[in-house]
């Protein structure tokens, strides 16, 4: 068994550091059973150092030149020689006990999953709203066996039957997939999992450079054009307009 991590990253010299360190000392739990691991890292077109601390780090790099989170995704899965696949996001820090759990599973014969999120050290003017976020999101994830994009592990064979991440989308591409790998597992007969014992610890930039206020806006705006604004890099800039 060969495992293939991929971390998609666009100007992430400040936290890949930290990230990387992180999968590198989970991925050694790999070797309990026997597995095989490599390390990926998108570089999505950055303008900084990201390439070159993924290199320092041990990576393979490859370069996606259009900036969206799809393309990046599934550059580095393109790339990826593993049955398994792993996708971490760059501002993510993912334990030892949550690839166990995940090698569990797989073990266990599931097709594919994820785990609930906690973000780091919310703002203390923030953290009972970050934390209401948070909960609502673990929950949808739970019932709906939908994966946060920051930590997805999935059966290579079967995200590429799937057709890998939809390149129309710039937000959202993750629920997408996973409607799609739920339809294959039915069929299957196999399992999608969500984990949730090891939380996946994760930066709360994105709340904390922009505000609740901006993602209920964004959310409101979602639902009212029946995800029109999920195919536009300019509504979800959030995600796009590169503030770190």
């Amino acid at each position: 068994m060969k495992i293939s991590l991929v971390v998609p990253a666009f100007n992430e010299e400040r936290l890949l550091p930290g990230s990387l360190s992180s999968v590198l000392a989970a991925m050694q739990g790999f070797a309990r059973f026997g597995w095989r691991s490599e390390l990926i890292v998108c570089d999505n077109n950055s303008t900084d150092r990201t390439a070159e601390i993924a290199k320092s780090a041990g990576a393979e790099v490859v370069f996606e030149p259009v900036n969206q989170i799809s393309r990046a995704r599934n550059a580095g899965a393109a790339r990826a020689a593993g049955d398994w696949i792993f996708f971490v996001d760059a501002d993510s820090y993912p334990s030892a006990e949550l690839f166990l759990e995940a090698a569990d599973a797989i073990r266990a014969g599931c097709l594919a999953g994820g785990s609930t999120v906690a973000f780091e050290d919310p703002h203390p003017g923030s953290a009972l709203l970050t934390g209401i976020w948070v909960a609502i999101w673990n929950a949808l994830s739970r019932i709906n066996k939908w994966a946060a994009g920051s930590f997805i592990f999935c059966d290579a064979a079967a995200f590429r039957e799937t057709g890998g991440f939809s390149e129309e989308l710039y937000a959202g591409e993750e629920i997408d997939l996973f409607r799609r790998l739920k339809r294959l597992a039915r069929r299957e007969k196999r399992a999608i999992v969500i984990l949730h014992r090891h939380p996946l610890r994760t930066s709360n930039r994105k709340l904390r450079l922009y505000g609740s206020r901006e993602f209920f806006r964004f959310m409101v705006k979602t639902v009212a054009s029946r995800g029109r604004t999920l195919k536009s890099r300019e509504d979800c800039f959030v995600w796009y307009d590169g503030r770190r």
